[in-house]
């Protein structure tokens, strides 16, 4: 039995999918009024609990072999403290306590970099070194950015023709087609290759982010408009948060750290994840066009 946080997530639901196309029991851990109806019709067990209660995460820990923590912080399921950090620590312990045999855990691209001012790095720091110190197998899947988070960029782009691109267009990425993080993630803890690693994760390209709205133009056939406002508005919008909101800051600081630096895998570290996990890396135009439907 996988147990899989984060399920309905863009991310989650590709991991419940691909080990149930693999005929796995899954264990789908969801919120009450999370949308979870495609993941029962896929024939995943469904728990529902709140990630910020102990209990919850102890008795959806019951008899599984595998966790798979594949959740983050939103503005709907609160804070990187609480969730990316706490609730990861407490999903650690029960693991631990119903003898999991092996622990996935979706980091970030760039965790061990010590970003000061983007708290879900930081937590997802912290709960990479509570992991490796906790005695169980873990493999560690740190991504850079989803593909699957440019699908409504490519929809609003499909209307308009117009692409928002803050912050230097040089800056350099490898997003990752969301499907192929997920098969990783699924079959890590059958992977003897993939016990007590971590792995950085990207797609086989290193992209410019300008480079996204041409894929987008050739996508759709379109010109792009491209418009590049400078990172300092990041900035003055943050200033004004936090004069009424702190919480809304801290993640701009993270959203800030994102679009401030490079994020992408070398090709050996793509050759590696191509070898020991078994699969032909997608590229951010293949997985495009799949899910918009223009080849």
């Amino acid at each position: 039995m996988y147990l899989v946080t984060g399920s309905t997530g863009g991310l989650g639901k590709r991991i419940v999918r691909s080990l149930r196309e693999r005929d796995q029991a899954v264990r789908a851990f969801v919120r009450l009024t999370s949308r979870y109806g495609e993941l029962a019709h896929r024939g995943a067990e469904i728990a529902i609990g709140d990630l910020r209660e102990c209990r919850d995460i102890d008795r959806a820990c019951q008899g599984v072999q595998y966790v798979i923590s594949a959740h983050g912080s939103n503005a709907s399921s609160g804070s990187a403290q609480a969730i990316d950090y706490r609730a990861n620590l407490d999903l650690i312990e029960a693991a631990k306590a119903a003898r999991v045999e092996h622990f996935v855990f979706i980091s970030v691209l760039g965790a061990d970099r010590g970003y000061e001012d983007a708290p879900v790095f930081k937590a997802k720091w912290a709960i990479e070194q509570a992991l490796k110190t906790s005695g169980l197998n873990y493999t560690i899947l740190r991504p850079s950015g989803f593909a699957s988070n440019l699908l409504p960029l490519a929809e609003q782009f499909r209307q308009t023709g117009i692409y928002l691109l803050v912050g230097d267009p040089q800056i350099r990425t490898s997003i990752v087609s969301t499907d192929d993080l997920a098969q990783m993630a699924a079959v890590a803890p059958i992977t003897e290759a993939a016990r007590n690693q971590t792995y950085a994760v990207g797609g086989p390209e290193v992209l410019n982010r300008a480079d996204i709205p041409k894929i987008f133009g050739k996508i759709f056939n379109r010109e792009p408009i491209v418009i590049n406002p400078p990172l300092a508005t990041v900035d003055a919008v943050r200033t004004v948060l936090g004069l009424v909101s702190p919480a809304a800051s801290n993640a701009i600081g993270t959203f800030r750290t994102l679009l401030a630096n490079e994020f992408f895998c070398t090709p050996a570290e793509t050759e590696i994840l191509e070898t020991q996990f078994n699969l032909k890396l997608e590229t951010l135009e293949s997985f495009l066009r799949r899910y918009v439907g223009i080849y």
